[in-house]
């Protein structure tokens, strides 16, 4: 279930509420019992493996040609 962050106006707390998606706009109250709260934007962390040693992975980009390695930046 996704997990929304809030920060509340009168305290200034900050904390989480578990609820599905359909709920996302609904209001929370503070844990210390205040109404007035808003959502907070949050970002997500997208990740991956690296390749292993000796893998057949892409060149990065200033290898095949990229903006450095084509010397539009004096490289």
């Amino acid at each position: 279930m996704p997990r929304y962050d809030f920060r509340c106006r009168e305290c200034g707390s900050t904390f989480e509420v578990s609820r599905p998606m359909s709920a996302a706009s609904d209001p929370a109250a503070c844990p210390a019992g205040h109404d007035d709260t808003v959502k907070l934007l949050t970002t997500v962390a997208v990740g991956g493996l690296a390749p292993r040693a000796g893998s057949r992975a892409a060149a990065p980009a200033a290898a095949a040609g990229g903006c450095c390695g084509g010397g539009c930046c004096g490289g």
